[in-house]
């Protein structure tokens, strides 16, 4: 792969990142052992597919143009093996260890003069069951690109991909001009002008969206400590289509309401009073399309308000659907929440020196961002073990304490919540008022109790 700049987006992302806020994207994927595959073997496969990603072998490095500007290089002297790392965890209930040891993991900036990401084989000592966590910085990749870059260590994307590239061999990649065709510089600057006239828009609109009032005293406003926890959900998929249904919108809709349920449950049994005004949500959205170009993050963002005040679970659902049609009727590259787009128009120097008053006004806009990350619909296996689940986690802001990422695979809901450790020390409460809060719509839509807990 040739050296290329760093997108607008992809250097925000790296100027934005402090030992008390690295900037990197997770995932646990937790898999059941099979016959005869020890923990040797596993550590060989992840270490062999990784290496195998041509993306993983990229670094960053400084460029003298543009100034400010950083490119994505070979690292000439990479070694897979101080990328991939065997933990073991204590006997005892194995899901606990794993998420509390993936909550301290993901503290760790990871270091700057190598591909920024890291593979940690999480198991007991002795076998049973185990699990991957994989970090990734968020200029490698954007939430689709992070699973398509994952995805490479599982038998059956290892398996195709194998065969693709044996079918054709090693085709060198041309180096990428830093300069278009000039009978492309027609339709760009006419694109460019489109898009410094949307970003005048979203700026306007993040100037009147910022908020000077912001939410009362409680966890979320707490100073940032640097500490990282970890704690997983599941929901029942089949029963999340049985309410989508029965209620109409969509799956991310329900998802998103019961996020407002959940924080209403837990603010309650905390003895936190409910904020005057509703917290605000970021809802990353995906700019991506197909057969567009493979490399940076091409993401916008819809601003929500979680309607934490209402008490009725179908009134909650039905406040998130009115407010996000009109998210999506403006679209994701209007509003406030369409901060992403402002990066794409400056230069590198304004993100290198501008950072550090763009982490500091994310507060001004939202408390809680809420992902969701879409998986492959097929089984996935690593050396034969088959995939259980897939925890996705999304980084902190500065100034944020929780962040809340969704995957749905093999018929259940898996959500990832990541908070700052000492802001929520009680971040198992939480998740565990996400399964009570969908347990409760499910009851509340349908008129029946089926939807299971665990």
């Amino acid at each position: 792969m040739s050296t290329e700049l760093l997108a607008p987006l992809d250097l925000a992302f790296w100027h934005l990142e402090s030992d008390a806020h690295p900037m990197h994207l997770g995932a646990l994927a937790v898999f059941a052992p099979a016959p005869g595959v020890g923990p040797g073997r596993i550590l060989d496969l992840l270490g062999t597919r990784a290496a195998a990603v041509p993306r993983l072998r990229m670094c960053v490095r400084d460029v003298l143009l543009p100034v400010g500007g950083k490119a994505w290089t070979v690292d000439k002297d990479f070694d897979v093996h101080r990328h991939v790392e065997r933990v073991v965890v204590a006997d005892g209930d194995f899901m606990a260890e794993a998420t509390r040891l993936a909550g301290e993991l993901m503290e760790r900036p990871l270091g700057r003069g190598l591909p920024p990401w890291r593979m940690y084989l999480i198991g007991g000592p002795d076998g049973g069951p185990f699990a991957v966590l994989v970090k990734l910085h968020h200029a490698l990749a954007d939430g689709m690109r992070a699973v398509a870059i994952g995805a490479g260590i599982f038998d059956e994307i290892a398996a195709v991909t194998s065969a693709r590239t044996a079918a054709r061999g090693r085709p060198a990649v041309p180096p990428r001009s830093w300069l278009p065709d000039p009978r492309e510089m027609a339709g760009m600057a006419l694109g460019r002008i489109g898009e410094v006239g949307r970003a005048l828009g979203v700026g306007a609109s993040v100037v009147r969206a910022g908020r000077l009032d912001l939410w009362g005293p409680s966890a979320f406003t707490a100073p940032s400590s640097g500490t990282r926890r970890l704690a997983t959900a599941d929901l029942d998929a089949g029963d999340l289509q049985r309410i989508r249904r029965a209620e109409g919108g969509t799956a991310n809709d329900i998802l998103l309401g019961v996020v407002a349920g959940a924080l209403r449950r837990w603010m309650a049994e905390r003895g936190e009073p409910l904020p005057a005004a509703d917290p605000r949500a970021l809802v990353p959205v995906s700019r991506r399309r197909t057969g567009g170009a493979a490399t940076g993050n091409r993401l916008s963002a819809y601003l929500l308000g979680l309607p934490v005040t209402a008490a009725d679970p179908r009134e909650r659902l039905r406040a998130v659907r009115s407010a996000m049609d009109r998210n999506k009727a403006a679209g994701p590259l209007k509003g406030a929440g369409a901060v992403a787009v402002l990066a794409d128009q400056l230069p590198p120097l304004a993100h290198r020196f501008g950072a550090p008053l763009a982490a500091n006004a994310a507060r001004m806009l939202f408390d809680v961002l809420v992902t969701s990350v879409p998986l492959p619909r097929s089984a996935l296996s690593l050396g034969g073990c088959p995939l259980t689940a897939l925890y996705p986690m999304a980084p902190l802001a500065r100034g944020q304490s929780l962040a809340v990422a969704l995957s749905t695979y093999g018929g259940r809901v898996h959500v990832g919540l990541v908070a700052d450790g000492k802001a929520l020390p009680d971040l198992e409460r939480l998740a565990a008022a996400v399964e009570e809060e969908f347990t409760e719509l499910y009851t509340v839509i349908t008129g029946t109790d089926r939807a299971p807990v665990s």
